[in-house]
């Protein structure tokens, strides 16, 4: 069954904001650069000091009751009526399209799909919620853009991230003929099949590179270490960046990252 026409809401004052593993041990910044973008919208930021995993990992690999128990200390975090956002559409896609099968016909069915109806990836939030303007203060760059399968099949957002980019005065897009395949993380499936993932990136690379780009960007932390680390791995000269840093980096005129 296909989801429904998904309804853009009203800029809300308040989010909740989902961080995500991968941003938390290993890219703080494209937290924080998030962060900064929602504020400079002038949206207040609830970050709920008690969150998690999403729950996706042992749901991906077949721990359905593992994966309720850390989904559900999820669902406790977000009791106001507020937007959830999620740097990651694969996290977002999890939260979404997942909670609501992972725990119907239990108590916790009718909160699940609560707090998966208030679930957006967010660059999707920024481009058709907070209908965000960006004034492109760089240098002129070529990059490429690396969707996420579930920002693209789960979310519905694989778009928003060439938007916000073609937004960028200074920015030129660099098509490459594998934009909607997978770069093979697909989280447990790299450590399962390693043979089929790698052979899975080194197209995805060989794609961006022969596109003319020196650098790409993409809305998930996983594909990202995935992509960067195998260009790096096979010294190729492809640099890697959280579509959210790059986006601050490039219109912050006189803010800083301190609090």
């Amino acid at each position: 069954m296909s989801d429904p026409i998904r309804i853009y809401p009203a800029k809300p004052d308040k989010v909740y904001f989902f961080g995500t593993c991968l941003i938390d041990l290993f890219y703080p910044e494209t937290g924080m650069a998030g962060i900064r973008l929602l504020e400079r919208e002038g949206i207040e930021i609830i970050f709920p000091a008690g969150q998690t995993c999403c729950g996706q990992p042992a749901y991906t690999s077949g721990y359905h009751d593992e994966a309720r128990a850390v989904a559900r200390t999820q669902l406790n975090l977000f009791a106001n009526d507020w937007p959830i956002v999620v740097p990651s559409g694969s996290c977002g896609g999890m939260m979404r399209k997942h909670y609501p099968d992972l725990f119907r016909g239990t108590l916790h069915q009718s909160r699940a799909e609560a707090v998966a109806n208030r679930v957006w990836e967010l660059t999707d939030f920024l481009l058709n919620v907070c209908h965000i303007h960006l004034e492109d203060l760089g240098e002129p760059v070529e990059v490429a853009m690396h969707s996420s399968c579930s920002a693209r099949r789960e979310m519905g957002a694989a778009e928003a991230g060439p938007a916000l980019l073609r937004q960028l005065e200074n920015v030129t897009l660099r098509q490459h003929a594998r934009a909607e395949e997978c770069c093979g993380f697909g989280g447990t499936f790299a450590v399962r099949h390693p043979e089929i993932s790698a052979a899975m990136v080194s197209d995805k690379v060989d794609a961006i590179t022969r596109a003319g780009a020196p650098q790409f960007v993409t809305t998930d932390c996983g594909c990202l270490m995935n992509i960067a680390g195998f260009a790096e791995k096979q010294e190729r000269p492809l640099a890697g960046q959280h579509i959210l840093s790059f986006l601050w980096e490039r219109t912050r005129s006189g803010e800083t990252d301190q609090s």
